[in-house]
């Protein structure tokens, strides 16, 4: 069941030292970043809370993400990589051999692209050229949302698209249909960055939480014991298996905002 943010136990957030957050619609609203997100990121990292951004975004966004925000690390293209800026310097570490992933994109970029053709009011992302391993399908950014039932057909189909004999991985954000070949996710990626950068030699689940607010955000549900979404996944959570726990009552950067400030007093009490 699905609850209100008032309700959640503050004892729990008190135990946090990571939080992985979606960034569309989850950081941001309507194509901007609130000034009371980057406030709250800012007052998370002082209160020792280590925010990393798991992100459907393009390598070109998670650069500036990375190297702007108050943030431990972006984990971009659901999984792809992840790019982190610290005293040494500025890091991108892939997941699997760029060389390899760029030349899997050509191909399942020209499969979608011909697949799209029966589709002449949808195109891909004009981020595409910014991206290292997926393409990514423009839905809802700065254009009139796809209706549901195309964009549903149209991530169907290219999920069944074959890549050199490879299956194709497709999952849906609030402003693209993503996807990719290699088995890689925002969840797996996620363990392997807390594993090399969490100072204990197990992780504990309970010092980590996710926010999020798409259906792209459901194996993060799925994983962790406190997940949160803000208030515009409502209208998302029939079509959820798993789901957040905890609800937020404003939308986007604005819910995010209101989830960190429950974190920040938690952690400010005695």
């Amino acid at each position: 069941m699905v609850e209100s943010l008032d309700k959640v136990d503050v004892h729990q957030l008190k135990k946090l030292k990571w939080l992985l957050t979606d960034v569309d619609d989850t950081l941001t609203w309507e194509g901007k970043l609130p000034p009371e997100t980057l406030q709250a990121l800012s007052k998370l990292e002082a209160v020792g809370v280590n925010v990393i951004a798991v992100t459907g975004a393009c390598a070109g966004w998670c650069d500036q993400m990375a190297k702007l925000w108050p943030l431990h690390g972006v984990i971009g293209e659901n999984g792809a990589f992840w790019m982190r800026k610290d005293q040494q310097g500025f890091t991108t570490h892939y997941i699997r051999n760029a060389e390899m992933m760029k030349r899997e994109q050509q191909t399942l970029s020209h499969a979608i692209e011909s697949l799209l053709l029966d589709y002449p009011d949808v195109s891909l992302s004009l981020d595409q050229p910014f991206r290292f391993c997926d393409v990514a399908v423009n839905i809802a950014q700065d254009r009139a949302p796809l209706p549901l039932d195309v964009t549903k057909t149209i991530l169907e189909e290219i999920k069944h698209l074959d890549i050199e004999g490879q299956r194709v991985h497709a999952t849906q954000s609030s402003i693209h249909i993503n996807a990719w070949v290699g088995n890689h996710s925002k969840q797996q990626t996620s363990e392997a960055y807390l594993t090399q950068f969490a100072p204990d030699e197990k992780l504990d689940l309970t010092e980590i939480s996710y926010v999020g607010d798409s259906l792209n955000d459901e194996g993060m549900f799925a994983w962790l014991p406190l997940t949160f979404g803000v208030n515009n996944i409502r209208a998302l959570l029939p079509k959820l298996i798993h789901h957040p726990q905890f609800i937020t009552t404003e939308n986007g950067g604005y819910g995010f905002a209101e989830f960190a400030e429950k974190i920040i007093k938690a952690k400010q009490t005695n």
